[in-house]
């Protein structure tokens, strides 16, 4: 098949050798059948038709009543052009995906070579000044920081409610950490924990609450961790006497144990819509007057107090009210 020099930019752009010639023909002749086509190709007709098929799925030739009519070069050329920019944007963002991976399995493999080494980093930090400023600082390194921890006693909650609350909103707010913490019940009686937590809850953060919490510590990004000096006490009781170790596989750890904490705990805040149908229950409205009340449909009152006791792992109404009352939402 014999081709031109026009048909090289055609190539660049995708096409096949073969589909550029025969889209130059068709140019020449402007109007014509598959017979006309292939006869100036000097080929048989039926070799030329998979090709002009081809040429019309990609908008170069139209078929009109069995004649094929080429469209304008600059259509065609536009086109093949889109497709071909379409396609590096989807390969450029598979590039993308590609190196954001390699972070992901970096970890991986440290977290291979510190088990089979046992060599892990690990500092000693010793004061409640150090410790905190240094989650801002090592935030600092890599915004925005994905941090999770969890406060285990009063008093820990009421020496960071007392200094530090207001450094860790700002840093949420400048968008250089995002934060979730879990905390237990009866820590938001201690003075200011209901502030410290309302605060930092408009900085961004996450808050929600256990019966009950195992230990201090807390996992920053998939690098570093602190671990209070022994497990389960608090850390003012050692005078803030800590570690931060850096080994993906401890931080790893430390994160697994956290999310299954995450998923027992009840958010802070109601859910929306929750608090409005507790409040009401509780004044002694029946479903169908919470109903008439909001103006919303039983079916929606029903669901919003299914969703409430879900949140709140309450096995019925009554005790949905007693722990909403518990927490705070009522």
């Amino acid at each position: 098949m014999s081709t031109t020099r026009n048909a090289a930019p055609l190539e660049t752009l995708g096409l096949t050798p073969d589909q550029a010639a025969l889209y130059t023909t068709v140019l020449r002749l402007h109007r014509a059948t598959p017979a006309d086509i292939a006869e100036a190709m000097d080929l048989p007709a039926d070799d030329v038709l998979e090709p002009l098929a081809r040429l019309v799925l990609l908008g170069a030739v139209d078929e009109q009543h069995g004649e094929y009519l080429a469209r304008h070069p600059a259509a065609a050329i536009g086109r093949l052009v889109a497709e071909r920019l379409d396609r590096i944007a989807r390969e450029s963002r598979q590039i993308d995906e590609v190196i954001a991976s390699v972070g992901r399995l970096t970890h991986h493999y440290d977290a291979g070579r510190d088990c089979l080494s046992g060599q892990f980093s690990v500092e000693v930090v010793s004061g409640a000044d150090e410790l905190y400023e240094s989650v801002v600082g090592l935030a600092l390194q890599a915004p925005p920081a994905d941090l999770v921890s969890a406060i285990p006693d009063r008093r820990t909650m009421s020496h960071f409610a007392e200094k530090y609350t207001g450094p860790w909103a700002q840093a949420m707010e400048d968008g250089i950490l995002r934060s979730r913490t879990v905390v237990p019940i009866s820590v938001l009686a201690a003075p200011g924990a209901r502030e410290t937590c309302d605060r930092l809850s408009e900085a961004g953060a996450r808050i929600r609450t256990l019966e009950h919490v195992p230990s201090w510590f807390f996992a920053l990004g998939h690098d570093t961790a602190a671990l209070p000096a022994e497990w389960g006490a608090s850390p003012p009781e050692h005078a803030y006497h800590c570690y931060l170790v850096r080994a993906p596989v401890v931080v790893a750890a430390l994160r697994t144990l956290f999310e299954e904490l995450w998923a027992r705990a009840t958010p802070l805040h109601p859910p929306a819509g929750a608090q409005q149908v507790l409040r009401l229950a509780a004044r002694g409205l029946s479903d169908e007057g919470i109903a008439r009340h909001l103006g919303l449909s039983v079916r929606t009152v029903r669901a919003r107090f299914a969703g409430a006791m879900a949140e709140l792992g309450a096995q019925s109404r009554f005790h949905a009210g007693v722990e909403a009352t518990r927490r705070g939402w009522l």
